[in-house]
Parts: structure tokens; sequence; C-alpha cells
């Protein structure tokens, strides 16, 4: 009985370690900011602008502002928890393609932006890049479209509940941090640990504006029914784009039904 009972107290402390440093660590586990740039929108043969905006409590965030001729609007984009905005040129290809002008920024903590992530933080840096189109670029709300990727969805959707958008795209979201992490570690109390919640489901029931929510059934991180999940806590009018491949390359592996599937979207946003 005394082995037993030895036993367990070493199991018990075990397991209370794991719960403080899950405490304690989960910024790190959510955040994974690259800071070396990759490349740079030219080397995908596009013209940009290298842009520093100032978030409302003094962070610098690198941006890249991508034109288009003849642009049908404009396209604000939040990108994943990993790596930086060098990342992400493919996406910015397809979004020229569309006819669309685009601002992309790193997140405080990533690239060359200053600070550390957290989640007030990335709400301010999109509040930052949405004042800046609107006040410097003159952008009419109606013509900015939001885009958020994985983590990027929950951002996104935060700035559509708060200000005025033409349009939200939710690329491979998820309804909020506790609900993913609790599938995740079921062997883990997340909801009660969970210091971060970038409820995405929550923001959508504020948004007035037409959703489309894209997944994959393949999304080898997060499942195929966050995506459903987010598609029906949004309202009319919605639409949802199914793809195939995984988490970080769906929209590659689709890349055709993809863009029809974008195409499409924005189609009903210029009746």
């Amino acid at each position: 009985m005394s082995k037993l009972l030895h036993w367990l107290a070493v199991l018990g402390s075990g397991y209370l370690a794991l719960l403080i440093l899950t405490w304690l660590l989960q910024g790190c586990m959510i955040h994974f900011p690259s800071r070396a740039l990759k490349a740079t929108p030219a080397d995908a043969g596009l013209g940009y602008e290298e842009l520093d905006l100032t978030t409302s409590d003094g962070e610098r965030l690198h941006a890249w502002f991508v034109p288009a001729r003849e642009a049908r609007g404009v396209l604000l984009f939040f990108h994943g928890n990993a790596g930086n905005i060098s990342h992400r040129l493919e996406s910015l290809r397809i979004f020229h393609e569309l006819g669309l002008e685009v601002l992309i920024l790193d997140y405080r903590g990533y690239g060359r932006s200053s600070g550390r992530p957290s989640e007030k933080g990335l709400y301010r840096d999109a509040e930052a890049a949405y004042d800046y189109l609107i006040e410097e670029r003159k952008v009419p709300p109606e013509q900015l479209l939001v885009f958020g990727r994985s983590l990027g969805a929950a951002v996104g959707a935060h700035l559509a509940s708060q200000r005025p958008v033409g349009g939200l795209i939710l690329e491979s979201g998820f309804t909020s941090v506790p609900d993913l992490g609790a599938e995740l570690y079921p062997f883990l109390p997340v909801r009660l640990l969970a210091r971060y919640r970038y409820d995405t489901r929550e923001a959508l029931s504020a948004v007035t504006a037409p959703v489309l929510v894209v997944h994959s059934r393949d999304d080898d991180i997060i499942p195929f029914s966050h995506g459903r999940a987010l598609f029906e806590a949004a309202a009319e009018p919605r639409q949802f784009l199914e793809l195939e491949g995984d988490h970080n390359t769906g929209f590659l592996r689709s890349r055709e039904r993809y863009v029809r599937g974008l195409e499409q979207f924005l189609r009903t946003l210029e009746r």
C-alpha cells in the first residue's frame, strides 16, 4: 500500500507540474513566430510597397501592400500562427490574380514587427491595419474584405465583429482555442487552464457582413468539424467552400476549386 501511495504521489506531482507548465507556456504553444524573411512579393513577380504601421499601444508592424490594376476591392490578410508574411507569397499571387489589392502584415513579434504576440495585441494589430486602409488609403468599408487563415481567422472574425467590412473569409479556422485544445489534449482540463480564447465562433455572432468559410476534410491540424461549426454560426448571407489537402497545402492542392470558390464569393459581393 505504501508503494502504491508513493507512486500515486509521484504521478500526482508530475501531473500538477504538467498543468503548471501548460498554464505558463501556452502562449508559446499557440504562437510560433519566425523573424527571418525568406522572400518578398517581388520574388513572386508582384509589385509591392513596404509599410510600417503603428498600433494604439505603440508597436511597429511590418507590412506589405500589393496593388492591382483596376482593383475590384482590397483584402486585409491575417496569416496563421507560424512563420511570417514571407511564407504567404502563393496566397498573394492568387488574390492578385483575382483582382484584389492586398495588405498583409506581420503581427507583433513576427518577422520585422516589434513586440511580443498576445491575443489582445493581435487584435490591436488588426485594428491598426484596418485604420490604415480606411484613413490613409481611403478604402470604403464596403470594398474591404477581411481574410484570415487558421489563427488569422480568429483575428479576422474579431475585427469584422467590431468594424464594418464588405466581406469576411475564414480559411482553416477553429471555433476557439479552448475547443481545439480540449480535443488535442483530452487528458488536460484545457477549458480551465486556457488564458487565450481566440473565440472565432463567438465573434461571428456579431458579424453582419457576408461570410465565406473555407475548410478541408483532410485538415490534419484543425478538424473539419470546426469549419462546419463556424459556417453554422455565421449569419446569412454565408457560403461554404470545401477543399482537399492538409492544413497548410489544401488551398494549393485544391487550387482550381479554391480560386473558383473565391471568385464566386466575390461576385456575390459585387451584386
